[in-house]
């Protein structure tokens, strides 16, 4: 439940401002399709977040536990630094053309959004610590559920009203922490 729970709470406040929050309110913008979208998001989600998941359980397993938990310290470390810097709406802004509908849109870009995003590389780094695929996985998943369903249900309307500068140091903050927890556990030798 550990597992799950702090999953959770790490990528529903580090995908707060993120690049694939900002996707989610252009998608919601550009399809006005609500339902497809989260649908979308959620396919998009569960599929690279399992294939994160699965890399940091196997980094765990092929790794000894004091060098698996600085790797995992540092990374989240990095996490905090990479959280501080603000995500641009202008990146590649989706095209909604073709045969894929507002579903098979998100899930394209959504899934692609994701590759080396910072809520990916936190999923490696949790599965890794806790060597709890599903719990993480599980949990990434609704952290990106939490933070995203909101982004395509408001739209516009309120985006501008998040204080983002607060938020991201919110997450570096929470980041540091599992950082130093992980240093931490390494130094000691805790299980």
């Amino acid at each position: 439940m550990n597992a799950f729970l702090v999953s959770t709470v790490v990528v529903a406040i580090g995908e707060i401002g993120d690049k694939t929050q900002l996707l989610a309110l252009l998608l919601a913008a550009r399809l006005r399709a609500p339902v497809a979208i989260v649908l979308g998001i959620l396919c998009a989600t569960v599929a690279n977040h399992a294939l994160a998941g699965a890399v940091g359980v196997g980094l765990s397993r092929y790794l000894g536990p004091a060098l698996l938990r600085w790797l995992v310290g540092l990374s989240f470390l990095a996490l905090a630094g990479w959280a501080l810097v603000p995500d641009r709406a202008g990146m590649d802004a989706p095209k909604p053309r073709g045969r894929l509908g507002a579903f098979g849109t998100t899930l394209v870009c959504f899934f692609l959004a994701e590759i080396g995003d910072k809520t990916q590389i936190a999923t490696i780094a949790l599965a890794a610590e806790f060597d709890r695929l599903v719990a993480v996985v599980a949990g990434t998943t609704l952290g990106m559920m939490i933070a995203d369903v909101p982004a395509v249900l408001i739209g516009n309307f309120a985006a501008h009203r998040i204080p983002f500068r607060l938020v991201r140091t919110i997450a570096a903050a929470l980041f540091v922490v599992l950082g130093l927890y992980a240093i931490g556990s390494a130094l000691v030798g805790a299980p």
